[in-house]
């Protein structure tokens, strides 16, 4: 018997890890980061003749992502279903009449808070989502001169106000998470890096469906790839690398 052991301490070998469930599955999981860099190296892109072709080709993926997250989301399985953030927006007006009649009456112990929590998490996620088809759409039209066709440069103005309503919505939901992992004391996004949450229950996730997610990434890194050897300089000039980095701006 060692010292350890004499003392009363557990042997290491008996200590088990705590338990976790898996809540997201890997696919949603690099859907999730491959938008989310897509989009801000797009944002960071819209300006200057000089980053167009990486600013087309992120705007190019972020359309694709989204085609995968509609399949994915009719096809794929329950916990990454579109309806799932449907049917928690339908609870929506009802949330919304209890949490007036709470406050009217000054009590705030009968608000679901967890409930408000989804609703406003799943309200982000379908603007998102939304809002990125006519960003997609009046990007390409800007991309390949349809201002003549469709009657003045009202097109790319469109493409700004969506994108800036974009972000906007992005710095909403990640200011919601932030916000409510302070609140409750818990790291929200931790599902979203991970996968797992620790605590008793059943996963709700049940397969993690690596193959799927490998593939997405890979196919991802595929057509930057092949972008970038269909453009003469490639997407990102010495040029405009030499310029980002000495802070000068591209107004031509």
């Amino acid at each position: 018997m060692n010292a350890s052991t004499s003392l009363g301490a557990v042997p290491s070998s008996t200590i088990t890890p705590p338990r976790t469930r898996r809540m997201v599955d890997a696919p949603t999981r690099v859907f999730h980061w491959l938008f989310a860099l897509s989009f801000l190296g797009a944002y960071l892109s819209a300006d200057g003749e000089r980053w167009r072709l990486l600013h087309v080709t992120l705007g190019y993926t972020l359309a694709g992502l989204l085609a995968f997250r509609v399949l994915y989301g009719l096809w794929g399985p329950p916990q990454a279903r579109l309806s799932l953030m449907l049917r928690k927006l339908s609870a929506g007006p009802q949330w919304l009449k209890s949490l007036g009649t709470s406050v009217s009456s000054q009590s705030l112990a009968g608000i679901n808070w967890r409930q408000g929590k989804n609703l406003l998490m799943a309200l982000a996620v379908v603007a998102l989502l939304v809002l990125m088809l006519p960003l997609t759409l009046s990007g390409y039209a800007s991309y390949n001169d349809w201002s003549d066709f469709l009657g003045g440069d009202w097109v790319s103005e469109v493409h700004e106000v969506v994108g800036d309503a974009f972000l906007v919505v992005v710095l909403a939901h990640l200011a919601l998470i932030v916000g409510l992992s302070l609140l409750r004391r818990k790291n929200l996004a931790q599902p979203m890096l991970i996968g797992r949450v620790e605590g008793p229950g059943p996963d709700l996730a049940r397969r993690n469906h690596g193959w799927l997610a490998s593939l997405l990434l890979v196919a991802v890194l595929a057509y930057w790839t092949w972008e970038w050897q269909q453009s003469p300089n490639g997407l990102i000039t010495a040029t405009a690398l030499s310029s980002a980095m000495s802070g000068q701006h591209d107004d031509d």
